[in-house]
C-alpha cells in the first residue's frame, strides 16, 4: 500500500511540473501587425515567463529523478546485504546482480539529467 501511494505522488509530481512547464510556455501565436518595438516593450515588461517555467519543471523532474534513484539504490543494496547473509556461497553472483541494477537505475537518473538540461536550453 505504501508503495502505491509514493506512485501515485509520483505521477501526480509528474503531472504537476509537466502541468507548470505547458502554462509557462509562450503563446506559438503571431500577429503580423506588431513591431518589434512592441515586441520589445513586452519582453522588457516581463511579459514572458518561460525561462522560469522551465528551470522550476528541469529542477522538480531531476529532483524526482535523483530521489527515486537514491531510494531504488538503497533498497537494491539492502536486499543483497540480506541475500548475502543469508546465503554466503552466492555472494558473487548476488553483488554482480546488484552492481548490474544500481548501474541501470543511474543510467535513468543521467538520462533524466540529460533531459531536464535540454528542457532548459532547447526548448
Amino acid at each position: 500500500m505504501k508503495l502505491l501511494k509514493k506512485s501515485l505522488l509520483t505521477v501526480v509530481l509528474f503531472f504537476a511540473a509537466f502541468a507548470l512547464f505547458s502554462a509557462a510556455a509562450p503563446a506559438t501565436v503571431s500577429y503580423a501587425a506588431e513591431t518589434e518595438a512592441e515586441v520589445e516593450a513586452e519582453a522588457e515588461e516581463g511579459g514572458d515567463n518561460a525561462t522560469a517555467g522551465k528551470a522550476i519543471a528541469a529542477a522538480i523532474s531531476i529532483g524526482i529523478a535523483a530521489g527515486l534513484g537514491a531510494l531504488g539504490m538503497g533498497l537494491c543494496v539492502g536486499k543483497s546485504a540480506e541475500g548475502i547473509a543469508r546465503q554466503p556461497e552466492a555472494e558473487g553472483k548476488i553483488r554482480t546482480t546488484m552492481i548490474l541494477g544500481i548501474v541501470f537505475i543511474e543510467t535513468a537518473v543521467l538520462y533524466a539529467l540529460v533531459v531536464s538540461i535540454l528542457v532548459i536550453f532547447v526548448l
